[in-house]
């Protein structure tokens, strides 16, 4: 079944149930997995998280959807879904693609092999 909605095709999936975007050509659009980030505004480990974090959107151009947890409810429902007694707290990164997660404050070359898919060593 088809369904036109704001000029885009969308087509449902009888086995899903759930409606996916079409290309121009009309193959289906993949939905690309995230790269996420937990944090509290006020968190000291957080706050010298940022700049690794920066570094890292600039030098590899990946995005990193940074969610704060600690005055917004709803990201921090969101972060009880993904940590499920992981981490217990910020900040908290999470790579949808691979399902790895990393805890705490970081050196950047972890940072970066676990937004690059990199198995961790350690």
């Amino acid at each position: 079944m088809l369904i036109k909605r704001d000029k885009k095709i969308i087509k449902k999936s009888k086995s899903t149930k759930k409606a996916r975007p079409k290309g121009k050509k009309g193959g289906i659009i993949a939905r690309e997995k995230r790269l996420l980030e937990f944090w509290g505004r006020e968190c000291p480990h957080c706050k010298s998280m940022n700049p690794l974090i920066e570094r890292l959107k600039k030098e590899l151009r990946l995005k990193v959807e940074q969610l704060e947890v600690w005055h917004n409810e709803k990201n921090a429902r969101l972060l009880a879904e993904y940590d499920r007694d992981l981490c217990g707290g910020v900040p908290f990164f999470f790579n949808e693609a691979t399902g790895e997660w990393i805890c705490g404050e970081v050196t950047y070359e972890r940072l970066k092999d676990w937004a690059e898919g990199k198995k961790n060593k350690t």
